[in-house]
């Protein structure tokens, strides 16, 4: 999820960490294993004056398959689950619209079931998974090819 934010103008940093679990200063071994409640997740810092809240949220939802709750695409688990953690009540009824829209839309056949949840801690991920795309650019390129996200949005969002 770093690599469609990360180019924007607006955007200042995307940090790759895991947030909304029971488990203090967790590893990236400690959520793959499903059982530290953890998500996977990007921390967004962006100026919004550039760089809008809603458009944020416009291309968080185009990379994702916001009906799976079991996972996302051939990452499964919990762990892989989405959702949208806020910081203030502004983000969390701008998300709520957007969610909202989104699921008036008809683009998808199922609900939406991707939760907008207060933010809680967020641990940064170890460094060898920042900026992951970057790093191990044909691991990344292969993983992506076989997970079925590009023909997804292809098919949802084109």
């Amino acid at each position: 999820m770093v690599k469609p934010f990360k180019e924007w103008d607006g955007i200042i940093d995307v940090v790759s960490g895991y947030m909304g679990g029971h488990v203090e200063n967790p590893t990236y071994e400690d959520v793959k294993k499903g059982d530290s409640g953890h998500l996977e997740v990007v921390e967004i810092t962006f100026d919004p004056a550039v760089f809008p809240y809603e458009k944020l949220l416009d291309i968080f939802w185009q990379q994702i398959d916001p009906t799976d709750a079991d996972g996302q695409f051939h990452d499964r688990g919990y762990s892989y689950s989405t959702a949208i953690f806020y910081y203030s009540d502004e983000h969390r009824k701008i998300a709520e619209h957007s969610k909202a829209n989104l699921a008036a839309s008809g683009r998808f056949n199922k609900p939406i079931v991707t939760p907008i949840r207060p933010a809680e801690t967020f641990y940064r991920a170890e460094e060898y998974h920042q900026d992951y795309y970057i790093k191990e650019k044909e691991h990344y390129a292969e993983d992506r090819a076989r997970s079925g996200r590009d023909e997804f949005i292809e098919q949802h969002w084109s």
